[in-house]
């Protein structure tokens, strides 16, 4: 089923390794700066799948763009802690309306091309450098809404196959989707080994 192959140092981290331990890993707390010295933004995203193991793929709200539901880290907010606000911001949903699977092992980074920057104050800001977390939503996709924010990110959804995003993500983002799908597949299917079935 998988695209691409990574070594075992590339391999998911599933959820009960980390999840209800009381240290936090170094992952977990973002730091009060908020953009790193590589000049990249912490940020989580989820992949967010049914039964059929079809992921929920989310427009963006006034444009024809596609992608994950994703965001920033607040300061001192942990990974799980900003992975909660964000299902709750962005598709309506609360921690016991999902599994948590797993996620990446490591940040993964994209740059912001420079047509997309927007004006700041931080001259060396470059783009983000991500968590992904991959969940099963457990209760029914009614649940599923997008209006719950004052200012929603997405106006519409669907579910699609799980290696479809990678054709259909904006360009700058292709990568670090393909290595975190990569990655976190063989959670989806059960494999500890990380092999591909």
């Amino acid at each position: 089923m998988g695209k691409n192959k990574l070594s075992t140092a590339h391999i998911a981290v599933p959820a009960r390794s980390w999840k209800n331990k009381k240290r936090e890993s170094s992952l977990s707390l973002v730091p009060l700066y908020m953009v790193d010295k590589d000049g990249y933004r912490p940020n989580i995203g989820f992949i967010l799948c049914n039964r059929r193991n079809q992921v929920l793929w989310a427009r963006r709200c006034g444009h024809d763009a596609w992608q994950f539901p994703q965001g920033g880290v607040k300061p001192r907010e942990t990974l799980q802690q900003a992975l909660y606000r964000e299902l709750w911001e962005e598709v309506g949903l609360r921690a016991h309306d999902v599994e948590v699977i797993g996620r990446t092992r490591d940040w993964l980074r994209y740059d912001i091309p420079q047509r997309y920057l927007r004006h700041s104050r931080n001259r060396g800001f470059r783009g983000q450098k991500q968590i992904w977390f991959l969940l099963r939503l457990v209760g029914d996709e009614q649940q599923v809404r997008l209006n719950v924010s004052p200012k929603p990110e997405f106006d519409d959804w669907c579910w699609i196959e799980y290696w479809s995003p990678v054709e259909q993500i904006i360009e700058f983002k292709r990568e670090v989707y393909r290595r975190a799908l990569t990655e976190l597949e063989p959670l989806l299917y059960g494999e500890a080994d990380g092999e591909s079935r």
